[in-house]
């Protein structure tokens, strides 16, 4: 079986029509062409995201939390980088102390 991959406004778009629009999860998925595991799914993370939740394992839906998630991932691209660095002059200060033995 081939797993079909949706663009994250679908998603969004779908999502929306239950939360916002008042569709039941059964008619949202007629109207789309999904499966009600995936619709639930959308809507329970859509509804998290705007509680305030960043979704951890999926890509997020509303503007707010990708740039959350986008940010989340600089701050720990950051601290790799950092740690290299203290590595680094760890180990070039540790050298240079050889040196002068």
């Amino acid at each position: 079986m081939i797993r079909r991959a949706f663009s994250t406004d679908f998603k969004l778009e779908a999502a929306s029509l239950v939360l916002d629009q008042g569709y039941s999860i059964t008619d949202a998925c007629k109207s789309v062409g999904v499966g009600p595991t995936a619709m639930r799914r959308w809507v329970d993370q859509l509804r998290d995201e705007r509680g305030g939740v960043t979704p951890q394992r999926s890509k997020a839906m509303t503007p707010e939390q990708q740039r959350i998630q986008e940010l989340e991932s600089q701050v720990r691209r950051l601290e790799r980088e950092k740690e290299i660095l203290k590595k680094a002059t760890a180990l070039l200060m540790s050298d240079g102390l050889n040196q002068l033995r």
